[in-house]
């Protein structure tokens, strides 16, 4: 799979300033996930369905 293909955005919550930020980009079945500040370091790819089991763990502050 070409990466630079994907359509990336950072999350929502993510500051201005440079801080840490994720990245998403989604496919019909896979999610993939990678830290702005590191393009192209290591990412990793999450079923739809894990992806959503994350996310209530992820918005806890």
């Amino acid at each position: 799979m070409n990466f630079s293909e994907l359509a990336w955005f950072k999350s929502s919550y993510s500051g201005q300033d440079g801080d840490d930020c994720v990245e998403i980009a989604t496919c019909p079945q896979i999610v993939h996930v990678r830290d702005s500040k590191d393009k192209q370091g290591p990412r990793i790819d999450l079923s739809p369905a894990a992806w959503t089991a994350f996310l209530p763990y992820a918005s806890r502050g």
